[in-house]
């Protein structure tokens, strides 16, 4: 260690301290990050949504929307859910209306890529299974494309 010790010490630190990270730099390149973002439902706004406690259906006059929702599944294939949809009965006409819920199941599915944002997916499409009732001509189950 020569003359001072102390400083041959420090010295051999110093230099095992920076080896460190050249020694991780080195290293084999790793494999680029893949994309685990699961998709996002986009709404009315164009705006990217997760697990949206309420969602507008009728963008145009607000008339049906899903409320009181609770997901319990939301992943790269699908998303499931629970709540109530909200619909305008528009007795004697919309401005007039009522609104009464309905219960239903949630299901968005068909996830693509989106045209505005390559790196995020959206789901495409919508589908309410009503549980408990359901709005005057309406089937109990139905399938709706989502906006992009």
């Amino acid at each position: 260690m020569g003359r001072n010790p102390m400083r041959a010490a420090v010295t051999l630190c110093a230099a095992a301290a920076f080896a460190v990270p050249l020694g991780t730099a080195t290293a084999a390149p790793t494999a680029p990050a893949q994309q685990t973002t699961d998709p996002v439902l986009v709404d009315c706004a164009g705006q990217p949504e997760v697990r949206p406690g309420t969602y507008i259906l009728a963008c145009g006059d607000g008339n049906s929307r899903l409320v009181s929702m609770r997901w319990y599944r939301w992943d790269a294939e699908a998303a499931v859910g629970r709540g109530s949809n909200a619909v305008n009965d528009c007795d004697p006409y919309c401005a007039a209306g009522a609104f009464r819920s309905y219960p239903v199941t949630v299901r968005l599915d068909q996830p693509t890529a989106s045209d505005r944002d390559p790196g995020e997916r959206h789901y495409t499409r919508i589908t309410l299974t009503y549980t408990d009732g359901r709005p005057d001509g309406s089937p109990r189950t139905v399938a709706y494309p989502l906006p992009d």
